[in-house]
């Protein structure tokens, strides 16, 4: 993929939630509305647009991509039973590449995005640990 075409994503990634979500279209948020620190909220205004709603990969973005997205509600049944935290907090944050989707550069690296200063302070670790305990609780039985 090349540059432009990595920045027209990471920028469809970014406005699409605007457009799709409930109430987006209000421009009197806040800051910590439009950077929340509830897992849900993050992974609907970060990830649904390639993920869909409910992660299974079917998100309006997803049509465009090169490779398909993964259904992320088998994430622990592609690892014999177990969540692997610490390896999908990685991939988030783009210190570790995951599979095909994302080892080509199509995933925008959330890490820098969540770890914007706001009122003195860095809520980064948390919304890392918060989109990634909510990909944990959306694990399919």
């Amino acid at each position: 993929m090349h540059q432009q075409e990595r920045w027209s994503l990471l920028l469809l990634c970014i406005l699409l939630p605007a457009v799709l979500l409930p109430g987006a279209q209000k421009d009197k948020t806040t800051s910590s509305e439009r950077n929340p620190v509830e897992g849900a909220k993050i992974f609907q205004y970060h990830c649904a647009a390639c993920h869909g709603t409910d992660g299974r990969g079917h998100g309006p973005a997803s049509a465009s991509l090169k490779h398909s997205v993964p259904d992320l509600t088998r994430i622990s049944q592609r690892n014999g039973g177990k969540f692997p935290h610490k390896q999908v907090r990685a991939i988030i944050e783009g210190k570790e590449t995951g599979i095909v989707a994302h080892g080509d550069g199509e995933m925008p690296i959330w890490g820098p995005i969540f770890h914007q200063v706001e009122a003195d302070q860095d809520w980064g670790e948390v919304r890392l640990d918060a989109i990634t305990k909510h990909m944990e609780s959306i694990q399919q039985k």
